[in-house]
């Protein structure tokens, strides 16, 4: 379904972007014995949801709009520096809660990807599908992580596409995952075993399958740290689906 297509309420979609999928190794596997993950082809949105989609989203339902949402669903910073009447703002949409994000894909007849879709294109650098290996990719992802988050958004799709043809997987927000809090085991994982504590210290490295990505460490401190009413200025989304099959 390409761009300006609509659905019956009104939410223009973004183009999806066929993954077929693949194997992906998890930083912190589930499975210590079974270290790799078979990914399922899905469907993937090119860039993530843009102010003036929401717009419309909120204006077909409303009791997404600020203020409107209890706290469970969304904290006091939801849609805080929101203006109305946006329609043709490109810039990515933050303030979001989980909560949220969900709402706009289920709308959208989508859904939210998970970790392991979207760490699977996450890997992709303008040139390579799996650029995981390469030191040059992974220091300019960690360049971005690492700078004062003090500017203002950008525009969807103004840098580079990867190899997949997705926009924007970084440099320009965090984004939500379905299961962005699969790596807590208690209220705070710091309070379980040693091996949980380890993921949030040092020695966490020891554990990881591979040292090198310390920008994905950031990212599974980053959601293990999140709770589903969180909303912050830098925290986005984009929606995936599956892939029809015959």
């Amino acid at each position: 379904m390409g761009a300006g297509q609509t659905i019956a309420a009104g939410l223009a979609l973004t183009a999806l972007v066929e993954i077929p999928g693949g194997t992906y190794r998890p930083l912190y596997p589930a499975d210590p014995e079974q270290p790799v993950v078979e990914v399922a082809p899905f469907l993937l949105e090119a860039h993530p949801v843009t102010v003036g989609q929401y717009a419309t989203f909120v204006r077909v339902q409303p009791r997404w709009a600020p203020g409107v949402p209890p706290a469970v669903l969304a904290d006091r910073g939801y849609l805080g520096a929101w203006k109305v009447n946006r329609p043709a703002d490109d810039r990515p949409v933050t303030e979001v809660s989980w909560y949220a994000a969900r709402a706009y894909c289920a709308a959208a007849g989508r859904r939210l990807p998970t970790e392991d879709e979207w760490e699977l294109v996450a890997r992709a650098s303008p040139t390579q599908r799996d650029a995981s290996a390469d030191p040059a990719w992974l220091a300019e992802i960690l360049a971005w992580y690492s700078a004062p988050a003090t500017a203002p958004l950008g525009p969807v799709r103004a840098g580079r596409n990867n190899a997949w043809g997705v926009w924007d997987m970084h440099g320009l927000v965090w984004e939500w995952v379905e299961d962005f809090n699969n790596a807590l085991v208690a209220g705070d994982a710091r309070e379980g075993g040693e091996e949980d504590k380890a993921r949030f210290c040092g020695v966490g490295a020891i554990s990881a399958q591979d040292v090198r990505d310390y920008a994905n460490f950031m990212r599974v401190a980053w959601r293990s740290s999140l709770r589903g009413e969180m909303t912050t200025r830098t925290l986005g989304f984009r929606c995936a689906a599956d892939l029809e099959t015959p």
